[in-house]
């Protein structure tokens, strides 16, 4: 197929260059109504900004250049067949959790995944089994769940709807997910795959493979994480076999606006015509450019980069007791900005180009090495402890806790009771309590330190207390 083609992109550049008068939504009008400050940013992608008119196809019912888009996408990545979604990776997880169970039915999920995996299982109404992740020591995090512990689940739970898989983690961490594909389809249970960021693994043998690639039956990808899409472009891809493309189509249309937009379709349209016709030296010397930011960034007492399955994905793990996020603070002062802190780690995100600002990174690294000498140590947080169970289940079902009333509790008192909320910190937006999760001493004990370090919590004020069940 003409990978180099933008077939959706291109007919909206020809729509709008052929100065089409607008008696239609959206209310921008081509791009002419707009504040005279906005219209430097905003206008030449308003005049792309369009609606389902004669020749631009519908993303709920596509028969032409969307459709065609589509198809170019799945060429690419391997799909029997790519869906555009303009919710972000959030919708197609819901989608493709929507599509597979429904009230009651038993769904093996990897425990530390996004919280938009337990918005779908909620909202589904499924009974989750989840497995836990394992705890890297030398990482020091939880990556993966045991391979063990899924066929363990797989054995328990032979009728389950599905298995969940989160892959790459936040940090770029693979694992033996082929096993656990073949594992599952050995008992027909399908494969859901939130693989948010791996869309550039498609681009060289020297990246890990993509889900897709080893057998998943879903697979969702956020293309803004890497490709050069907008913010909430994604792909979601299928492969015929175990879960009905019919009933993703449905539930995609629930889930997604009926008014999608036009220049983020475009953006995906872009991207993998991008991701297809990137050459072996291209990526050669992105490589190349990861060795060199690595090696300045190594110029330090205070942290050491930890390897990832990703290259493009470089973490720095803090040592001898200093702040992962006072560091980012002071890398922030000199306008060099993360993707990610956590209390001890930082995690900078290489792009798909040779970076270009190195005298800057390098006068940043001094400074931020400066600053750290001054700064107060701190203890490290002991998290091993979190998920005791490899298999476990919510205390109440999302039936029951429909049904139930809740009490706001101070946090410190919260051990023992069952969560009517999640808490979770972001990014990576992993809950570290779920919902209808029962709450351990070890929960509330890791909140405090959490709060204490500065980590970013999802949540209307922890400081006032945690909603749980009566």
């Amino acid at each position: 197929m003409k990978q180099r083609s933008m077939p959706l992109f291109d007919k909206l550049i020809q729509f709008s260059e052929s100065s089409p008068v607008s008696f239609h939504v959206p209310g921008h009008k081509n791009g002419e109504i707009i504040p005279d400050r906005a219209k430097k940013y905003l206008q030449e992608i308003m005049a792309i900004d369009m609606t389902e008119l004669t020749g631009l196809d519908d993303l709920h019912a596509p028969h032409g250049v969307i459709a065609e888009a589509q198809s170019l996408a799945a060429d690419y990545f391997g799909a029997d067949h790519t869906y555009f979604l303009v919710g972000g990776s959030t919708a197609g997880n819901l989608a493709m959790i929507l599509s597979v169970c429904t009230s009651g039915d038993e769904v093996i999920v990897q425990r530390n995944a996004h919280k938009s995996i337990f918005n779908g299982l909620e909202l589904s109404g499924a009974s989750p089994v989840f497995i836990a992740p394992e705890f890297d020591e030398t990482a020091n995090r939880y990556t993966a769940p045991a391979l063990q512990s899924v066929k363990k689940a797989i054995e328990t739970y032979p009728d389950a709807k599905a298995l969940i898989l989160t892959y790459p983690d936040y940090f770029g961490t693979t694992y033996d997910i082929k096993t656990m594909i073949e594992l599952a389809h050995a008992y027909n249970i399908p494969v859901l795959v939130d693989e948010a960021h791996g869309v550039h693994f498609s681009v060289s043998d020297q990246l890990p493979e993509s889900a897709l690639e080893l057998g998943a039956d879903v697979v969702v990808h956020s293309a803004h994480k890497m490709a050069p899409a907008m913010t909430m472009a994604s792909y979601l891809h299928w492969k015929d076999g175990l879960v009905s493309r019919e009933s993703l189509s449905h539930y995609l249309q629930m889930v997604q606006s009926s008014s999608p937009s036009y220049p983020l379709m475009a953006s995906l349209d872009i991207a993998r015509q991008f991701l297809a016709t990137m050459k072996t030296e291209e990526v050669n010397k992105i490589l190349v450019s990861v060795e060199q930011v690595s090696h300045i960034l190594q110029a330090t007492d205070y942290w050491e980069i930890h390897p990832s399955n990703d290259p493009l994905k470089i973490t720095l793990q803090m040592k001898k007791g200093k702040s992962a996020k006072a560091t980012a603070d002071f890398f922030e002062e000199e306008g060099i900005h993360p993707e990610l802190v956590t209390y001890k780690q930082l995690l900078l995100v290489h792009g798909l180009a040779p970076f270009k600002n190195t005298s800057r990174l390098k006068k940043a690294v001094k400074h931020v090495n400066e600053r750290l000498k001054n700064t107060v140590n701190h203890a490290t947080i002991e998290e091993g402890s979190l998920f005791p169970e490899p298999i476990q289940q919510l205390a109440h079902s999302y039936q029951e806790m429909r049904r139930r009333s809740t009490i706001n509790l101070p946090i410190h008192q919260a051990s023992g009771h069952v969560a009517a909320e999640a808490v979770i910190p972001y990014p990576p937006g992993i809950p570290l309590i779920l919902k209808g999760e029962r709450i351990t001493e070890t929960h509330i004990e890791m909140i405090g330190q959490l709060m204490q370090q500065g980590v970013t919590i999802q949540h209307d004020n922890i400081h006032d207390g945690i909603r749980v069940f009566k």
